[in-house]
C-alpha cells in the first residue's frame, strides 16, 4: 500500500484540491473536517502523515495538533500545519503546538510534497 496521509481541512474546495492533487500524486488519502474528527481518523487509519489545517471548528488544528502529539498511539505521526493566516509568529507557534512543519494556503503543492518527502524518510512520488 502507498503512503497514507489524512487531510484534516474543513475548507471543501481546499479538501478537494488538496485531496486529488495528493492522489495524482500516488497518495492515499483520509479525511477528516473537525480537530475531534482528527483525532478519531488518525488513532484508526495510523496515517503515515497528517495535513492539519489550523482553522477548524470546534477544536482548531492547534489543539488536535497537541493532542496528537501527547497520545502514545499518534505522537510519532509527522503532522504538517497549514494556514491561511500566515501572521509572524504562527509558523514558531504551529512547531510549538507540536507541528513538524508549516505550509501557507493557497497550497504550493510542488512545496507541500518536498516537505511530505523530507518527512518520510525513503518516501518518493
Amino acid at each position: 500500500m502507498g503512503t497514507k496521509i489524512l487531510v484534516v481541512e474543513d475548507n471543501e474546495l481546499n479538501l478537494d484540491m488538496i485531496t486529488r492533487r495528493l492522489q495524482r500524486k500516488g497518495y492515499e488519502t483520509v479525511v477528516a473536517k473537525t480537530g475531534a474528527e482528527a483525532l478519531t481518523a488518525a488513532d484508526a487509519e495510523r496515517p503515515d502523515l497528517i495535513l492539519m489545517d489550523l482553522s477548524l471548528p470546534e477544536m482548531d488544528g492547534w489543539e488536535a495538533t497537541r493532542r496528537l502529539k501527547a497520545a502514545d498511539g499518534t505522537k510519532g505521526i509527522p503532522v504538517i500545519a497549514l494556514t491561511a493566516h500566515a501572521m509572524a509568529g504562527d509558523r514558531q507557534k504551529a512547531l510549538e503546538a507540536g507541528a513538524d512543519e508549516y505550509e501557507t494556503k493557497p497550497v504550493d503543492i510542488k512545496r507541500l510534497v518536498d516537505k511530505i518527502q523530507a518527512l518520510l524518510p525513503g518516501e518518493r512520488q
